[in-house]
This record gives C-alpha cells, sequence and structure tokens, in this order.
C-alpha cells in the first residue's frame, strides 16, 4: 500500500545506520531514569567462575579445619593417657566423641562441595555450547530477515519496472498485494483473533428499495410516513460545505522530508511486548508534530458538528456525530509516522475562531501512561472534551494502539450530550514489506439525553475477506430499539448514510446465524474526505490542516507544541541535531521526575510506593481531575483560564519544560 509518511522498504532496512539509538535512554520522552542493556553474553561463565572460587576458598576453610582438629585429637589422646580424676577423664571422653563428630561432618561437607563443584562444571561446560547456539542462531536468523527485507525489495522495485502492471499501482497495492494475508496472523496470539472473524463481517443485509414501496411498507407497519426528500434537508450535502476563509494567511507547504535510512528490525527485535511509549525512537521515525497536534486533527471536519447543530431530529444529528467520529481516522491512513510524544505539561492551542468558528486547547496530564486531556468550543453552539490515554504494544509483526478514555460531545441548544470511545488502530509489516494501518473495533456512540445510539463497525482487513478494505458500517437507532439509519462507507474516504422504511429478520444461514434485512431508501453523502494538498507524499502526507499546525504563533503559552526545539528542528529536516535536542529534553524531564521524588523523600510520611506515585503525579495546569458521571471513570475536564491568561499574555505560571 502507497502510504502517507510510510517507510518505504528500503528506508526500514538499516535502522541502526544513524548511530544515534544507542545513546537513546528508554523512554521517548524521558520519564525514566536508565535504559535497559543487553545481557552480558560471558554472564554465566563469569557466574561459574566466581562460584568456582567460592569454592576454592571453601575447601581451604576445609583443611584448615581437618588440620586443627587432627591435633585437638591429639591433644585430647595425650590427655586421656595422664593420671586424672575419673570425673574428669569422663567429662574428656566425650569432648573426644565430639570432636571426632566435628571431623567426620567437614569431610562429609568438603566430599559434597567437590560433588557439586565437578556437577556445576559439567553443566557449564553444556550451558555454554547452548548459549553459543542460541547465539548463533540468533544472528543466523537476523541473516535471513536481512536477506528476505532485500529481496522483497527487489521484487518490489521490479514489479514497478515490469510491463503491463496496473495503471493505479497504488490501488493495486492497497487492494492485496502488500496487506497482510489472514494466514500470516494464524500464530499470533489472542490479541489477534479479530483478523479470523471476517465471515460476521456485518450483521445485517440493506435492500435499496423505491421511494413509492417505502411509503407503503412503512404504512403496512404503522408507522407514519415521512417524505426522505424534506427530513433529511441537513443531511444531503453536508459533506459539501466548504472550508472557511481565514484573515490569517496560512502556510500551505513545509520543508521535504529528508532520505533517512533505518533499520527498524534492529531496534524492535529487543523491543517486543513492551510499551511502545518505552521503546527508544529516534526522530527518524517521527512527524514533525507531538501526539497532541495529531489529536488536534480530529476537528479537520468540524463542519459535519457545525451541520449537526441545526438538526431538529435526534437520529439525524447522530448520522452526523458518527461520520464525525468516522472522519478523524482519514488522515491516519497514509500516516505511518509516530507523532512526538509530548512532554509533561506540554500544551497545544488551536484558535481559529474567525474560519473554523471554534478554539482547542490540550495538555499533557500525564506521561505513564501517556494522557492528554482536550476541550473545544465552538461558537456554533457544541462543545467536545476528551482524556485520551494511549497504550500500545509491539508484537513483532504489527503494533496495536490503543486509545482509552471516553469522548464526549454536547450540543447547547438542544443538551443531546453524545459519548463514544475510539477504535484500536494497528500497524502491520513492521519487520518486512510496505507499512500499512488499519482500524478495527466496535464504537458504540450513546446519545445520554434521549438514549438513541449508534454501532459502528470497523471491518479489519483480510486477504481472504469479499469486503471492501477499511470498511465502516454503522446502524443508528432510537430509545426502543427502532432502527432508522443504516451508514455505510470506509474510514480514509467517505460515509453515507440511508433511511431505513423497513426491517425484517433474514432466513438463517446454514451455520444457523441470522442477520437483519433493512429496506432503505437511496444513500446520502454524509462526508467525503478532502484532497490532499500538493507535494503530500514529500511532507509527511500531511493535509492541509495538519501544514499549519506547527506554523508558528505569536502569544501562544511557553509550552505550546510550536515552541518544541527538537521538533522545530526535524521539521527543517534537520534530524542529527533534533535527536541531540530530543536528549536534552528528556534528561531535563528525567530530572523534573527525580525532584518530584526527593519532595517525598526520608523527610516526609510517605512509603516508597506512594512516593513513586508521587513523583508521576502531575497537577495539570489548565485541566482537573473530576468524577465523570456519564462513565463513573475519573478523567481531567478543562477548568478555564487559558485564554484569560493568552489575552493578558500572562504565563508565570507555566513550567519551563524546554
Amino acid at each position: 500500500m502507497k502510504g502517507r509518511g510510510c517507510w518505504d522498504t528500503a528506508s526500514v532496512r538499516s535502522f541502526c545506520s544513524s548511530g544515534c539509538l544507542n545513546k537513546f535512554k528508554k523512554d521517548d520522552s524521558g520519564d525514566d531514569d536508565e535504559a535497559t542493556t543487553p545481557a552480558n553474553k560471558s554472564e554465566l561463565h563469569h557466574t561459574l567462575k566466581n562460584l568456582s572460587l567460592k569454592l576454592d576458598d571453601l575447601s581451604t576453610c576445609n583443611d584448615l579445619i581437618a588440620k586443627h582438629g587432627a591435633a585437638l585429637q591429639r591433644s585430647l589422646t595425650e590427655l586421656d593417657g595422664l593420671k586424672i580424676p575419673s570425673e574428669s577423664g569422663e567429662k574428656l571422653k566425650v569432648v573426644n566423641e565430639r570432636a571426632t563428630l566435628f571431623r567426620i561432618t567437614s569431610n562429609a561437607m568438603i566430599n559434597a562441595c567437590r560433588d557439586f563443584l565437578e556437577l556445576a562444571e559439567i553443566h557449564s561446560r553444556k550451558w555454554q555450547r547452548a548459549l553459543q547456539y542460541e547465539q548463533e542462531q540468533r544472528v543466523h536468523l537476523e541473516e535471513t530477515i536481512e536477506q528476505l527485507a532485500k529481496q522483497h525489495n527487489s521484487l518490489e522495485r521490479a514489479f514497478r519496472s515490469a510491463p503491463g502492471r496496473p495503471a493505479n499501482p497504488s490501488k493495486s497495492f492497497t487492494e492485496g498485494s502488500f496487506l497482510t494475508p489472514k494466514g500470516e496472523d494464524s500464530e499470533e496470539d489472542e490479541d489477534t483473533e479479530y483478523f479470523d472473524a471476517m465471515e460476521d463481517s456485518t450483521s445485517f443485509i440493506t435492500v435499496i428499495t423505491e421511494a413509492k414501496e417505502d411509503r407503503k411498507a412503512e404504512g403496512s407497519t404503522g408507522t407514519s410516513s415521512v417524505d426522505w426528500s424534506s427530513a433529511d434537508n441537513v443531511l444531503d450535502g453536508a459533506s459539501l460545505v466548504p472550508k472557511g476563509s481565514s484573515k490569517v494567511k496560512r502556510r500551505v507547504r513545509i520543508p521535504n522530508k529528508p532520505n533517512y535510512s533505518l533499520n527498524l528490525w534492529s531496534i524492535m527485535k529487543n523491543c517486543i511486548g513492551r510499551e511502545l511509549s518505552r521503546i527508544p525512537m529516534p526522530v527518524n521515525f517521527n512527524e514533525p508534530l507531538s501526539m497532541l497536534q495529531r489529536l488536534t486533527e480530529d476537528l479537520e471536519y468540524h463542519h459535519l458538528l457545525d451541520k449537526a447543530v441545526h438538526c431538529t431530529s435526534s437520529v439525524e444529528q447522530m448520522c452526523l456525530v458518527a461520520a464525525f467520529s468516522v472522519s478523524s481516522y482519514s488522515t491516519t491512513v497514509h500516516r505511518i509516522a509516530k507523532p512526538f510524544n509530548p512532554m509533561l505539561g506540554e500544551t497545544f492551542e488551536l484558535d481559529r475562531l474567525d474560519d473554523m468558528g471554534l478554539r482547542s486547547l490540550c495538555e499533557q496530564v500525564s506521561h505513564h501512561p501517556p494522557s492528554a486531556a482536550h476541550y473545544v468550543f465552538s461558537k456554533h453552539g457544541w462543545s467536545l472534551w476528551q482524556e485520551i490515554t494511549i497504550s500500545s504494544k509491539f508484537r513483532g509483526k504489527y503494533i496495536s494502539i490503543m486509545p482509552l478514555g471516553a469522548i464526549h460531545l454536547e450540543f447547547q441548544a438542544s443538551g443531546n450530550h453524545y459519548v463514544w470511545r475510539k477504535s484500536t488502530s494497528t500497524v502491520h509489516n513492521i519487520i518486512v514489506g510496505k507499512l500499512w494501518i488499519d482500524q478495527s473495533g466496535d464504537i458504540e456512540i450513546v446519545n445520554h439525553k434521549t438514549n438513541d445510539r449508534c454501532q459502528l463497525k470497523f471491518l479489519p482487513y483480510s486477504y481472504f475477506s469479499k469486503e471492501a478494505a477499511r470498511k465502516v458500517t454503522g446502524v443508528v437507532s432510537d430509545s426502543q430499539g427502532k432502527a432508522h439509519y443504516v451508514l455505510s462507507g470506509s474510514w480514509d474516504e467517505q460515509m453515507e448514510c440511508s433511511k431505513v422504511v423497513h426491517s425484517s429478520p433474514s432466513s438463517p444461514s446454514s451455520d444457523g446465524k441470522q442477520k437483519t434485512v433493512y429496506q432503505t431508501l437511496s444513500a446520502k453523502l454524509l462526508w467525503k474526505k478532502y484532497p490532499l494538498p500538493e507535494n503530500a507524499e514529500n511532507m509527511y502526507y500531511f493535509s492541509e490542516l495538519a501544514l499549519t499546525l506547527n506554523e508558528h504563533e505569536e502569544g501562544v503559552a511557553p509550552t505550546d507544541s510550536r515552541l518544541r526545539p527538537d521538533q522545530r528542528l526535524m521539521e527543517k529536516g534537520r534530524w542529527d541535531e533534533a535527536n541531540t535536542e530530543k536528549q536534552r529534553l528528556e534528561e531535563k524531564q528525567r530530572l523534573s521526575r527525580r525532584r518530584r521524588l526527593e519532595a517525598c523523600g526520608p523527610g516526609s510520611s510517605c512509603s516508597s510506593e506512594e512516593a513513586e506515585k508521587e513523583a508521576d503525579a502531575y497537577t495539570p495546569l489548565w485541566f482537573e481531575k473530576r468524577l465523570d458521571p456519564l462513565t463513573g471513570e475519573m478523567a481531567c475536564v478543562y477548568k478555564g483560564g487559558y485564554w484569560e491568561a493568552k489575552e493578558k499574555q500572562d504565563w508565570h505560571m507555566c513550567p519551563n519544560i524546554f
């Protein structure tokens, strides 16, 4: 698959060529004190050598015991030959017997120690041979993988240059040639079980019917007739809303991405199963945006929510909210490079009232686990807030990224309050082949005022599936469970909705499963992705909005992501300097963490465990922890003050993190 921000096969092959990785500590943003070093290959031999030396010392002690024990027995024998009272003779006899027992026990102990040493030496040779074999096998495996990667790269180049290849190679790659077949995942652990469930791709069947027949069907079921053409006037053409014009001229390009080649395997092979945020990563694997800016990118299709404000029907409004939730993934289809992990206390503002009609603020409120709080206010009558915690694991052939936390959206006029959570993202072909990303899982959007619900299903890609890649389906139902709309589309291109006029169960299939058949009117377009800017492939595949996010602006807080030096250097193409600056920032954050630990040190009443929690605890500047009454979870909610501080340009309360 041709990817936006993808690492091509050649660049993924030489992960250590920059020479910068060994200087990196354990965490991308530097909260951990030290990196984990590989075990010394001679550790086992060294341990056995020390054991042998200790046994030599023990043997010397035994010789001394035997020597002095023999002298003691001779002395006792001499005393026994003297003329002494009978009472003393009996005591002397007892002492002589005990000395003999002590000598026998000492000899037995040293003999057992000698046997142990012999066994240890025998097994030491076996262990050393086994260790040497495992080392040779590991080297052989690495060489094999490298060779396989080179061959794969050669095949790709040969395919591109072959005559008669498809006119649209990117589409061909996307639809199969570089996507992981189902069989490849058959040996993975339970986290990949969704790849084997493609037969249950959708739980319903949609049948499009004529409008006249639909009205008859509605009448026959006792429901009121609704004129589709007038009822959906808000939905119709929702995606065609023009983008607002800005009084400020925004930039339309950034420096082209340099051609740096790195070997991904040389880092990943020692990180299987570890938390992704704790894997040492140079900026070479980043894009010049922070996670706070990526979170703000979810607002690119804010016009869907502006449109939803005018919906008089809550189920119609739900369709637009669902389209908005899906649209946030459209920027990820080619964006395989990871964003910068924000520093603790880092912020990002998006003040776009003039053209987008909204203000957005993000703050990194936790570092382990990485967690960001976000609040958006729109002058069009809605507000959105969330606290997203990123949990990620490297599984060998893929990386799973699980955003945890609830997203809240409230419309002021109607009081409709929607809550949903994000799906799981998976980056495939980590070791060999073209990197590509997929979304999978179910999302339930709930309107807590009306109890309307939308069930969205992101279908994971399978080579043998009949479904289109990146497909999303969904059903919008009211509080009684009656379906009103069927949603369909793809998370990288567009979403449509179809009004349901009749529903009935299908005949059971051969395996006994039954699906619901929805008769619907023709589909209406809800959302369509904006085209990418010219030359996007050389600018990390950034959208028009993404190109403006790291643009320098006056008056922002000193903790704003735009002011992060390593990120700025990377954007300018000075990656070596960016890596050096990144190390400095990491060490500065470690120092701050140690100071928090010292604040809960010997002079305080904290236990070691409590001190560790206290060290990692951070009091956000613009957000505060509150109990979410709808989810029952603690979450950071905006407490106000940021925009007032910006207006006064009073940033004295901001920490010095850069």
